[in-house]
């Protein structure tokens, strides 16, 4: 919800950053929130795409949002799926969402408190796994609002990731 989904996303020039996606960036970390990417990327493990493909994705993403003042202050990627076609990458792994590996490692190596964090996502296993790391969970264009399982029901909904930066930032004061 930073960028256009694109299923398999592994050509940096396919990159479309969403509109309003700086400027929510931005309002966070002016209110001294750091902002991390947390992505399943299988893509990997089906041999679709390289590790290195990823990276050059992520410095590409940066790089376009230095342009409008924004920067995200870390990228965490799952590279695993047990249906891979790739031995190293076919394992059943704590990282891949909704398990919240990746969000704890993010959590260690940045020194950021989970429990006065969000975790902003558009799929019910981005909000599953922020709760399961102990954060509160937001949901990007979604109706989400109606599901069953406690685990996958937001804090909050928002249209897009200015409106749900807003809402963070009034629930930290």
């Amino acid at each position: 919800m930073i960028i256009r989904d694109l299923e398999y996303l592994s050509d940096p020039a396919a990159i479309e950053i969403i509109e309003g996606v700086p400027r929510a960036i931005c309002l966070l970390q002016q209110h001294s929130f750091r902002v991390v990417v947390i992505t399943n990327q299988s893509g990997v493990a089906r041999g679709f795409f390289p590790e290195s493909a990823v990276q050059e994705v992520n410095q590409s993403i940066n790089l376009r949002l230095a342009e409008q003042g924004a920067s995200i202050d870390g990228f965490y990627y799952c590279p695993h799926h047990i249906d891979g076609s790739v031995e190293q990458y076919r394992v059943a792994c704590d990282c891949r969402k909704p398990k919240p590996g990746m969000l704890l490692r993010a959590a260690r190596e940045l020194r950021i408190d989970l429990s006065k964090s969000f975790m902003v996502g558009d799929k019910p296993s981005d909000v599953a796994a922020g709760h399961a790391a102990g954060m509160r969970a937001v949901m990007i264009n979604s109706t989400m609002n109606v599901m069953s399982a406690d685990e996958c029901r937001p804090e909050f909904a928002a249209p897009n990731l200015f409106k749900a930066a807003k809402w963070i930032v009034t629930q930290d004061q």
